[in-house]
């Protein structure tokens, strides 16, 4: 059973792919961290998987299958946080059509990373209804479990900006809490939903190797955990550094905001003295090439990537990972049901009681 003195905590990832280190850097390994005081649980978000590929689900249900292993080898222990998958709680997919009554169109379109995704996905106006109905899902995921913290990329920070809003509403529409409460008091005022917290990791946004976009399976520009040191080097080998032909006497730039092979070394080596050494001789032009740094980072992330490689040995079994996520959905459901029969009541929708399990 939860401890209801624990903060709860939700997140997780859409099945689009293995993950890789911008998963690890951006949320997972602060989900590592906190699993030890939270009562933890880990979304595997296929039904938003089929917002872009409604017409490969195959895929997408291996992609689960991998995203879990992955989530696994980088240090989530099933005996600490929940591990589940969205399309068995239907506790969620009942909120996410009450929550879209609670937010206009036009809210829901403003959103900032709803539009950076139709742009990077080239989907422009040839998508479908509802892709811009999962980011309503989002805060169905999220308050569904009445989340405090909510680990999270910077890029998903307008997600959970909107997952507040929904929040706020129902509390005062449905609860009666008072239109200027602060968000810290909503629950002790009646409401149903805390208002969740962001919990940005180290790294809001990691490059990916091309040097320009956040690092993404889809553009061909991340580093998996399960590459091999000569796929990292190579991967590495290719960022572009911000200028041409750099020589290892120029002077080079080593703001990571404009020099991406930067925020590489910043956020993966992690003796302050090494960094502080590379970048005064970079700065400088001290007889260092960026095939010299590039080669050192990729050492780093190669002895980071090397013990989740082993642990991910231990769950190549199906039947091991299908055991792991039919545990999480159990606890997933029992928590959600809760959840959506407070909701319910709060709206006046509720009629009868209800058991689903599986």
């Amino acid at each position: 059973m939860p401890d209801p003195a624990r903060r709860r905590v939700l997140t997780g990832d859409t099945p689009t792919g293995s993950l890789h280190i911008g998963h690890w850097v951006g949320s997972v390994k602060r989900r590592v961290e906190i699993q030890e005081t939270h009562d933890c649980f880990f979304l595997v978000a296929n039904l938003h998987a089929f917002t872009t590929r409604a017409d490969k689900p195959e895929d997408i249900r291996r992609d689960c299958m991998e995203v879990v292993r992955d989530a696994l080898a980088m240090g989530i222990d099933p005996s600490k946080a929940s591990i589940f998958l969205q399309t068995e709680v239907p506790a969620i997919l009942e909120l996410t059509y009450l929550f879209s009554m609670l937010l206009p169109y036009n809210r829901v379109m403003r959103n900032p990373t709803l539009k950076d995704e139709l742009k990077v996905k080239g989907l422009d106006d040839n998508y479908s209804f509802g892709f811009p109905l999962y980011t309503v899902g989002q805060t169905a995921d999220i308050l569904a479990f009445r989340a405090h913290d909510v680990p999270v990329g910077e890029d998903q920070v307008p997600h959970l900006e909107l997952t507040r809003e929904v929040a706020r509403r129902f509390n005062k529409f449905y609860c009666g809490v008072p239109d200027k409460a602060p968000d810290e008091e909503h629950v002790d005022l009646g409401g149903v939903f805390p208002i969740p917290e962001a919990d940005v990791g180290k790294v809001g946004r990691l490059i990916g190797t091309d040097g320009i976009h956040k690092m993404s399976k889809s553009l061909g520009n991340s580093i998996l955990i399960t590459d091999t040191p000569k796929q990292v080097k190579k991967k590495l080998g290719k960022i572009y550094v911000g200028v041409d032909n750099r020589q290892p006497n120029d002077p080079g730039e080593v703001d990571p905001e404009k020099n991406p092979l930067f925020q590489y070394v910043e956020t993966f080596i992690d003796s302050e003295d090494e960094v502080a050494e590379l970048r005064d001789r970079y700065a400088r032009g001290d007889n260092i090439g960026d095939g010299v740094i590039k080669v050192r980072v990729a050492e780093v992330i190669s002895e980071l990537l090397e013990p989740m490689q082993e642990r991910r040995r231990q769950y190549e079994s199906d039947d091991v990972v299908m055991d792991i996520l039919h545990d999480g959905c159990k606890k997933a459901i029992a928590a959600t049901e809760e959840t959506l029969a407070m909701a319910k009541e709060a709206a006046s929708l509720h009629f009868f009681d209800r058991t689903i399990g599986i």
